[in-house]
């Protein structure tokens, strides 16, 4: 729950951050007349509120499970990492389609508002995205990738502004443009293929599965494992089921003994819910079926 709470926090910092400077660059745009910077501001009008959704997902995800949702409500973040994903790749898609046709029809920006501007994004939404470096949770890296775009475009803005305070190349600036957001394009479609995988209940990390199989099968009273799944709530917290086929019956006392040499080996492994089912070799399971590759055979 601690780690929950700082995600919680940290968003919260990226959001009023956001939503506070994105008031800056309306004002600013208007001000300086730049229809590029207007647009910047459009853009992270979009970043705001989908920081501001993920905020409130990411708050309704520290209540306590109950009998509806079992497993709690941490979940619920995830659809704000789907959410905040779908709004970056199309504000990516609109900064492309405003951009290219810049290329053949280059206009001249006003260089000294670009500048001022410039240094307050860096500065604001560095200090966001620095704010959410830390977060291990999908909603979070989402969440600094819209940062980080941010950043990387008032870079742009800055190197842009420099260059053309002494050279007459306005088509430096749709170049960058495209430049960083094809950047963070790929990246995001990456975190998106990771939260649909989560979605579909996918195993998080197949090293850590292998780990989880090897620890198991290394006991000295089970005879295999089956039944393995092993998949995340939010791509931070995991859950563990499995089937341990015992190598001979054993009573309760010595049954209470493994179960605990069980906890021990797993203890390391970072898993939020455990469920583990101990077998006796000729016991029938109940979750056979002939669909199920890891029955009754040891597990590799």
């Amino acid at each position: 729950m601690p780690h929950h709470h700082h995600s919680t926090d940290r968003i919260g910092w990226a959001f009023f951050l956001n939503a506070s400077f994105t008031i800056v660059e309306f004002i600013g745009g208007w001000l300086t007349n730049s229809t590029a910077i207007m647009a910047d501001a459009v853009h992270d009008l979009g970043d705001s509120l989908a920081i501001g959704t993920a905020w409130v997902l990411n708050n309704l995800g520290k209540k306590s499970p109950d009998a509806t949702f079992t497993y709690g409500y941490r979940r619920l973040s995830l659809f704000g990492a789907l959410f905040n994903s779908i709004v970056l790749i199309v504000g990516s898609v609109w900064i492309l389609s405003t951009a290219i046709p810049r290329l053949f029809h280059p206009v001249m920006p006003m260089v000294e508002g670009m500048l001022g501007l410039a240094v307050l994004g860096i500065c604001v939404n560095g200090l966001a995205a620095y704010r959410l470096s830390g977060g291990q949770t999908l909603n979070e890296k989402i969440l600094n990738w819209h940062l980080l775009e941010d950043v990387l475009g008032w870079v742009a803005v800055l190197i842009v502004s420099i260059v053309l305070y002494f050279f007459d190349w306005p088509i430096l600036d749709p170049l960058l443009s495209i430049g960083f957001t094809l950047y963070i394009l790929i990246n995001v479609m990456k975190n998106l293929w990771k939260t649909l995988k989560i979605f579909a209940q996918s195993t998080p990390n197949a090293k850590l599965r292998s780990e989880v199989l090897e620890k198991l099968n290394s006991l000295q009273q089970i005879q295999n494992t089956h039944h393995l799944h092993l998949w995340s709530l939010d791509g931070e917290s995991h859950v563990l089921t499995a089937h341990l086929v015992l190598a001979e019956a054993i009573d309760v006392t010595a049954q209470c003994k493994l179960k605990q040499q069980v906890a021990d080996a797993l203890k390391d492994l970072n898993l939020t819910h455990t469920t583990i089912e101990l077998e006796f070799p000729d016991e029938a399971c109940r979750d056979e079926c002939a669909n199920d590759p890891s029955t009754r055979q040891p597990s590799s």
